[in-house]
């Protein structure tokens, strides 16, 4: 062992110790990382900082601004309703839904392609089913990950196997040569999640600044935020009567905020708007309060949205403080006479005027300059209200409203970048072009398509590369990799295969899994006839196992999914640990097993 190996080693060690502690921040430890590789020598300064201009941090910025211009499009919105209607309120039966999806398609197209394609909409169909984001992502990542392994297309690894096994003078396998083993993997990390998803996954939500905004506007109202969905049955004593002549305010402190009837949905119905069996609602309020209703009117309460999806998120609506502009024609105007709710299709939940706050009975009182309402509504209502001459919008709300006529260039933008991709051009230059068309075809602004990126993750992935090129060019995975298959040789043949697997996983971790392939294949190899191993077995073993990266957030997928799904690195630990042992452990006794 020369010193600069030794001196790899210790950083490989202090990475895996900060990520497991987390002592501070993903990008701040990866940023550490690199400045201790750059300072003791073990990468030039050319090599330390070359991971932001690389391949990998590139394809992670073009996939991030392609699904925000997907979600902006609508397009992943159409997915919502069918994937809630078909799961119903079972989030073990949504859950393997998404995950079958995103595996089967990440077998025939890069992983990061296919988690981004899915990322808007597991977004929505989370918020919309009032389950936690988080219990979604992770699993939505790893089964992108996973399909990886159902083709030999479906991962750089596999791919790059060919032409390995060709340089050694043994045969390629055939396309589908993985796929018994890759769907046993899939179909097994399906069921895991499934099964035992409630216990590995976290519970809490991912915050971004709009959904701070909106817990803070609640906490100082002394609002409640939670949009809930019903129906109003025949036998309610609702129907036939008009919403001016229903004490859901005064009595049970709830907001009529969207009536839908027919497929027609109609924001903050009008007070003279009448009730009928079949109507769909949408009421804010708390829990307490929309059961007590429902026990009075007999309303069907849904678990799960099936119209109001848009409602229930931070992305589509939420409350917003709209002052009353000086000399604004409603000045000395009741809210009733001059119709808030059907001029603008907001719903006023409290009014401060002089000093003093009111949420019920204020209908009839006649507006100051200077007064501040409390409303609830979509974005786009708020923005036009916010564009009169009457009222100002206090509350700032970043959104991207949905423009439904770039549906086909930017589904046109994300199939040809990944067309590209798939027919032999390289992943970021194919997913970059992808992203500029959508630019260049205003499916997005270029201000949006730099909000789209999340900063953090691309710090992640651009500061650890440089761990990668020093464990490489010093020889410290080569050295290593000898040295744990010199221990286990002339054991059984499980505990060679549990090395080679064992030594794949923790390379993938840290470098390319590219890389790690390029540097274990040959040893593999080599040593397979000694030990009186089959070599195409060993190489297969490698190739597969350089997708077994659960572990940490160092995968681009799981990278990708960390922030929005608001998880930390102990999440990854305890989740992606039983993941890893499972793949590590059933892929070892498959190939053993069943492997010619």
């Amino acid at each position: 062992m020369t010193i600069e190996i030794a001196l790899v080693l210790a950083v490989l060690v202090l990475a895996v110790v900060l990520f497991a502690t987390e002592a501070a921040r993903v990008d701040v430890i990866a940023l550490a990382i690199l400045l201790v590789l750059a300072w003791f020598g073990l990468v030039t300064s050319k090599e330390a900082f070359s991971g932001f201009s690389s391949r990998a941090v590139i394809s992670m910025g073009a996939v991030m601004i392609m699904g925000a211009g997907v979600d902006r499009s609508g397009l992943t919105r159409g997915l919502t309703r069918p994937v809630l209607a078909w799961a119903g309120s079972s989030p073990s039966r949504l859950l393997a839904a998404i995950m079958g999806a995103v595996g089967v398609l990440s077998a025939f197209m890069q992983n990061i392609g296919a988690a981004a394609l899915f990322l808007p909409a597991v977004t929505r169909i989370a918020r919309a089913g009032n389950i936690g984001v988080g219990r979604l992502l992770m699993p939505m990542g790893f089964a992108a990950i996973l399909g990886g392994t159902v083709s030999m297309i479906g991962s750089g690894p596999l791919i790059l196997l060919g032409d390995l096994l060709q340089q050694q003078g043994l045969e390629p396998f055939g396309l589908f040569a993985v796929t018994p083993y890759g769907l046993g993997l899939l179909v097994g990390g399906i069921a895991l999640f499934a099964l035992f998803g409630r216990f590995l996954l976290p519970t809490r939500e991912a915050q971004d600044s709009a959904s701070a905004t909106q817990v803070r506007l609640a906490e100082t109202w002394r609002r409640a935020n939670a949009v809930h969905e019903v129906v109003v049955p025949a036998s309610s004593a609702l129907v036939g009567r008009a919403r001016d002549e229903v004490d859901l305010i005064d009595r049970y402190d709830l907001h009529l905020i969207a009536l839908a009837e027919g497929g027609d949905v109609r924001p903050a119905p009008w007070r003279h708007t009448r009730f009928a069996a079949g109507q769909t609602l949408a009421l804010l309020g708390s829990d307490e309060n929309i059961a007590r209703a429902a026990a009075a009117y007999g309303f069907e309460v849904r678990t799960t949205a099936q119209v109001f999806g848009e409602l229930q998120s931070t992305d589509g609506a939420g409350f917003a403080e709209v002052l009353v502009s000086p000399r604004a024609s409603v000045v000395g105007k009741p809210i009733r006479e001059f119709a808030l709710r059907r001029t603008y299709e907001v719903e006023p939940v409290v009014l401060l005027s002089g000093g003093e706050a009111r949420s019920t009975d204020f209908s009839d009182q006649p507006l100051r300059a200077g007064d501040i309402l409390l409303v609830h509504g979509l974005w786009s209502k708020i923005a036009q209200l916010g564009a009169s001459d009457d009222f100002t919008v206090v509350t700032e709300v970043q959104y991207d409203e949905v423009d439904e006529r770039r549906r086909w260039p930017a589904g046109l933008c994300f199939a040809g970048a990944i067309a590209l991709a798939i027919a032999g051009a390289p992943l970021a230059q194919a997913l970059a072009t992808g992203a500029f068309a959508m630019v260049l075809l205003r499916v997005l602004s270029i201000e949006q398509a730099y909000r789209a990126i999340d900063w953090r993750t691309m710090v992640l992935i651009g500061g650890l590369i440089p761990l990668g090129v020093a464990m490489e060019n010093s020889g410290a995975a080569t050295w290593l990799a000898e040295n744990v298959v010199g221990l286990v040789a002339g054991t059984h043949p499980l505990f060679v295969m549990g090395a080679i697997a064992a030594l794949a996983t923790i390379f993938t971790l840290f470098m390319s899994n590219v890389a790690a392939t390029v540097v274990l294949v040959p040893l593999v190899i080599g040593m397979a006839e000694p030990l009186g191993l089959d070599p195409r077995t060993l190489a297969l073993l490698v190739g597969v196992c350089a997708s077994n990266s659960f572990l940490l957030p160092t995968h681009q997928v799981n990278a990708l999914l960390m922030g929005p799904g608001g998880y930390r690195n102990k999440d990854y630990l305890r989740a992606g640990g039983l993941m890893t042992v499972f793949f590590g452990a059933g892929l070892v006794l498959a190939l053993y097993t069943f492997a010619p």
